[in-house]
């Protein structure tokens, strides 16, 4: 079993590590880490290289994650009164992979669209709800990072409800989910409390 952890982990952090933004930047010849804010995200390829580049980089992003969840689930699959543990490793690893891509000298993106599609395979039910959460955060505040920061620490908590079934194995996992993008969204958390963070349609809104 250890080796097939390894095993997992190692292929959603190499997945993980396809970063979409810098793919895309290629062919046109940008890296978007040097241009906007600077993040290798989705809405900076937005700012920086047009609509139809950033729609790329979202199906990129949110493929890989389940690309990777698919083949954990292959690989190691249910385990009794723990959950996918596939799923679990596979998906965590490949969203730490796009925070922290070896191929891109470890200078990624902040891995909401990949940490969504991970939470959709992990229990699409919950995906829902945290886009909901996210949708009504935006449009009550207009902060995106502040919709992405909430509803990543909203994750363990939802997972906690007995409706869910879901084993503490799991909430241990969402709960590194949630630490890691509310850890990669530490200066948007600045600016929001500053009251210098971009607002939805400005100029330097982020992911």
């Amino acid at each position: 079993m250890t080796g097939k952890i390894i095993l997992t982990a190692l292929i959603g952090y190499l997945l993980g590590s396809v970063n979409a933004s810098l793919v895309v930047g290629k062919f046109y010849g940008v890296d978007v880490r040097k241009h906007g804010s600077g993040n290798a995200g989705a809405t900076n390829t937005l700012r920086t290289l047009g609509k139809t580049a950033a729609l790329f980089v979202s199906l990129g992003d949110v493929l890989k994650g389940m690309l990777a969840c698919l083949i954990g689930h292959y690989i190691i699959g249910h385990i009794e009164d723990v959950g996918n543990l596939g799923i679990m490793i596979a998906g965590l690893f490949a969203v730490i992979g796009h925070n922290w891509p070896v191929y891109f000298g470890f200078k990624g993106g902040k891995g909401i669209f990949t940490s969504f599609a991970v939470i959709l395979i992990m229990d699409w039910r919950m995906g829902l709800i945290l886009l909901g959460f996210f949708i009504v955060i935006v449009i009550f505040t207009k902060y995106v990072s502040l919709g992405s920061v909430a509803s990543a620490a909203f994750f363990p908590f939802i997972s906690l409800i007995p409706a869910f079934e879901k084993s503490l194995i799991f909430t241990l996992f969402a709960t590194i989910i949630a630490l890691l993008a509310i850890n990669r969204h530490r200066e948007n958390i600045k600016r929001i409390i500053n009251g210098t963070e971009s607002k939805l349609g400005a100029k330097n809104n982020e992911e």
